[in-house]
């Protein structure tokens, strides 16, 4: 379920029109449904009650303050890959002893603000960084809680960019190694071998693959546990979302397009998993980011020019690549649709944005309505990986983000004043 859907002609963000806030904040502009939000991570919560767990929320997703407040006071605990995303949860009020810290690239300044506030957990993804972690916690008088990712070597069938599970990726440890490495970590005083981690790729939308990972490593996790007193075992993220169609007409359309097509649900992904995990007798760690924020969040434009060519029909937005660079990273679908709803013929179209790239474009060729200037359009399915990877590209300020909460809706982000992008910039002295 989300909070996404047309009532009379207004496309609304739970009990709050759509159009009024594109008004009143401009755009480009991202909406977020905290009701979305709470449910899909309750959704998942549930579905695991059998077994003790934690879901740590991917940061990388969706950082801003006001979505990572509402998911601690859930309680959930966070999935971080860098010292930034740390103080950005502490500042959300969010609690450091429920943050595991992921990521192939950690710096000693990052590993030292990690240990002095107290992380659940490193996910250490190399043996140079597990010297660096025991290094580092042997300067500071601690002992660092570490898992050692381990590679299981297959195959999620996803986009290449966000597979991570093989062994051509550069995550993780092979799974014939992981055994040794462990052995030698455990000869590092001054680290704790607190768990075992694993994350075979991202929008995954069947099940087996995250079974076929499961059965690989359970007998791995079984023997360490024995060896070395671990506490969790951290099956990382990677549950997808439907992103087409994102919205039908009413919540029961939606849902019923989901079950025909057997995507992938909470409860599927338990039925399958929380038996095999059960005789574990661990903890589990679940580190998803797009399954609770990616259909919890649109992206707003408006369009600003109709064009025609021989050939072509575009609209021209407001909305850019550096806003949402999905289509053009990945050749990624996002649903678009009106915030007034619009009958009669439909025209294909390329929606495209104004930067000066050829790959600045969020479709091509998509049977949409006929469309004027002035006219407002929201790309759904856009809160994760949305502002998170946004730039400023092309002098463009970072968009403005709203939260909704029933029939409330907040500014959570001020629009980027333009001078701010090159505030911190400086004239060379001899230039002036």
């Amino acid at each position: 379920m989300h909070g996404f859907r047309y009532f009379g002609n207004r496309l609304h963000c739970e009990g709050v029109a759509l159009e009024p806030l594109a008004r009143k904040y401009g755009t480009p502009l991202y909406v977020y449904s905290q009701g979305t939000l709470t449910d899909h991570f309750k959704k998942l919560d549930m579905a695991m009650s059998d077994v003790d767990h934690q879901i740590c929320f991917s940061v990388k997703a969706n950082s801003n303050q006001s979505v990572l407040r509402a998911l601690a006071n859930l309680g959930g605990g966070f999935d971080i890959v860098s010292g930034g995303e740390l103080q950005r949860i502490i500042d959300a009020g969010g609690d450091p002893r429920n943050c595991v810290f992921a990521g192939v690239g950690k710096t000693e300044p990052e590993v030292e603000f990690a240990l002095k506030r107290g992380v659940y957990s490193f996910n250490a993804e190399s043996e140079p960084e597990l010297e660096r972690i025991n290094r580092v916690a042997a300067r500071l008088g601690k002992t660092a809680p570490v898992a050692v990712r381990v590679n299981p070597g297959v195959a999620a069938h996803t986009h290449a960019k966000i597979t991570t599970g093989t062994y051509e990726n550069k995550f993780g440890i092979a799974f014939e190694k992981i055994e040794a490495v462990y052995a030698r970590a455990a000869t590092l005083k001054h680290l704790r071998l607190r768990g075992l981690q694993m994350h075979i790729g991202s929008q995954i939308t069947t099940v087996s693959p995250f079974e076929e990972a499961v059965r690989k490593i359970l007998p791995l996790a079984l023997r360490l546990k024995r060896q070395y007193g671990l506490e969790f075992l951290s099956l990382g993220g990677g549950l997808g979302i439907v992103y087409n169609p994102a919205l039908e007409s009413g919540a029961a359309g939606w849902w019923k397009s989901v079950a025909s097509r057997n995507i992938l649900t909470p409860q599927k992904y338990a039925a399958r998993l929380v038996s095999l995990l059960q005789p574990l007798d661990l903890r589990i760690l679940l580190e998803p980011g797009r399954f609770i924020s990616g259909n919890a969040g649109v992206l707003l434009t408006r369009v600003e020019y109709v064009k025609r060519t021989g050939r072509k029909h575009f609209l021209i937005v407001d909305a850019a690549m550096n806003d949402l660079i999905r289509p053009a990273f990945y050749e990624a679908y996002h649903q678009i649709v009106p915030l007034i709803r619009k009958a009669g013929v439909r025209i294909k179209s390329d929606v495209v944005g104004p930067v000066c790239e050829s790959g600045d474009f969020f479709c091509k060729d998509r049977p949409l309505p006929r469309l004027g200037e002035g006219d407002y359009l929201a790309l759904l399915s856009a809160g994760a990986y949305g502002f998170v990877m946004a730039s400023n590209y092309n002098t463009r300020p970072l968009a403005a983000e709203v939260l909704v909460n029933g029939n409330r809706a907040a500014l959570v982000r001020q629009r980027q004043p333009v001078r701010n992008i090159w505030a911190g910039e400086t004239v060379a002295p001899w230039l002036k």
